[in-house]
């Protein structure tokens, strides 16, 4: 007896040919800033306050976070400022001190006040200075408008503010508070410092001659 089933077998097509590759799309041409933000660059340029601090803020997290074969080995921040708020200085001082890439600091033209504050605290034996950049270093001033209540509450804040801007001074520059006192922070002094005094005092660590 034949077995063989009336119902036809399916055919097995053939396994179809795999699809000419797709052409390839052309990467885009490099964009003003992409060269620098790809190699680790920043520049603070401008006062120190909210807006202008947090790009800065979020770019050094954002070196942080990437894989590290892509990350900068070094971030480099370059910096021409006149100063500006004490406490914008200190949240990006802040990233800096916790950033596991090394961030070196340049002052160039004239770094004044926070401008100061941030020279300081690039890493250790990587603060440079050109030739040709005025330096100017003085205590933290402030001001306060309101009743008289208003201005009494904001006392202890000010007080707080001056501590934190020794106490930075003192750890960044290796000098005792007395030293800063008399060459950095006098009451009422706005000290203009040679690139030259700016390492002697601990603001900076290299002068590099332009020309």
């Amino acid at each position: 007896m034949n077995n063989k089933s009336v119902l036809p077998e399916s055919k097995e097509l053939p396994t179809p040919p795999p699809p000419p590759p797709m052409p390839t799309p052309p990467v885009p041409p490099k964009q003003p800033g992409d060269y620098l933000r790809e190699n680790g660059v920043l520049h603070m340029d401008k006062e120190f306050n909210q807006e202008n601090c947090m790009p800065l803020v979020k770019m050094i997290i954002e070196y942080n976070l990437m894989p590290t074969e892509k990350a900068p080995n070094v971030i480099h921040l370059y910096i021409n400022s006149p100063g500006g708020f004490v406490d914008s200085c200190m949240h990006l001082i802040d990233i800096i001190k916790q950033s596991r890439i090394p961030v070196y600091t340049y002052g160039m033209g004239s770094i004044a006040s926070c401008g100061v504050m941030l020279m300081m605290a690039g890493a250790k034996g990587h603060r440079y200075l050109t030739q040709n950049t005025a330096v100017m270093s003085h205590e933290f001033s402030g001001g306060t408008r309101g009743q008289y209540h208003d201005m009494v509450d904001q006392q202890p804040h000010m007080e707080w503010t001056n501590l934190k801007l020794m106490e930075h001074y003192v750890k960044c520059t290796g000098k005792k508070e007395p030293y800063i006192r008399k060459h950095l922070l006098a009451p009422k002094t706005d000290h203009w410092l040679t690139p030259e005094e700016a390492v002697k005092h601990g603001i900076a660590d290299q002068i590099i001659e332009s020309y």
